[in-house]
């Protein structure tokens, strides 16, 4: 079943932080794994072109994303001017190495929320079969997710909208 839109409220509302921002957009929008955040480079990442490469998949730069990444890079400059760390998520303890973030810094940053980075990617999974019809090809096209993902997925938004408007969709 889709998140309820509570769930999203308070994520978006505990998102204070550059890093915050960056980590929730990548994740909702882009739907990348946390694993995929964290091995994000600065080079995987193109400004002028609005893209951006994630686990091996180029993915279009929307206006939210590419605003929260311009900011984000805009504090990482100011608060580690000299660091070489190719990474984009830099933290205090990767920031004059060359390791990415942890796992646990990833999950700490929405700790004690529902909507974990690994529900909200899933969800958004949900969310596009239910708005462009459960149709697995198309999922696993824009999301470079397996065949099995994408029919799981596929099946849950079916399941939903036959089950008739009252349950439906909730985030519209």
């Amino acid at each position: 079943m889709p998140l309820p839109p509570t769930d999203y409220q308070q994520v978006i509302a505990a998102a204070t932080t550059p890093e915050h921002r960056l980590t929730l957009a990548l994740a909702v929008v882009h739907v990348a794994r946390p694993g995929d955040i964290r091995a994000l480079q600065l080079d995987d990442v193109n400004l002028g072109d609005r893209l951006t490469t994630i686990a091996r998949h180029d993915r279009r730069l929307d206006d939210l994303t590419l605003q929260v990444i311009r900011r984000y890079l805009n504090l990482r400059r100011t608060r580690w001017p000299n660091t070489s760390n190719p990474h984009l998520l830099v933290s205090v303890r990767t920031a004059y190495d060359s390791r990415p973030v942890t796992a646990y810094y990833l999950s700490n940053l929405f700790r004690g929320h529902n909507a974990t980075l690994d529900r909200l990617r899933a969800d958004r999974w949900l969310d596009e079969a239910l708005d462009r019809g459960p149709d697995p090809l198309h999922l696993a096209a824009v999301f470079g997710i397996s065949a099995t993902t994408a029919i799981r997925y596929a099946n849950a938004a079916r399941s939903i909208l036959e089950a008739g408007p009252k349950n439906n969709h909730p985030h519209h």
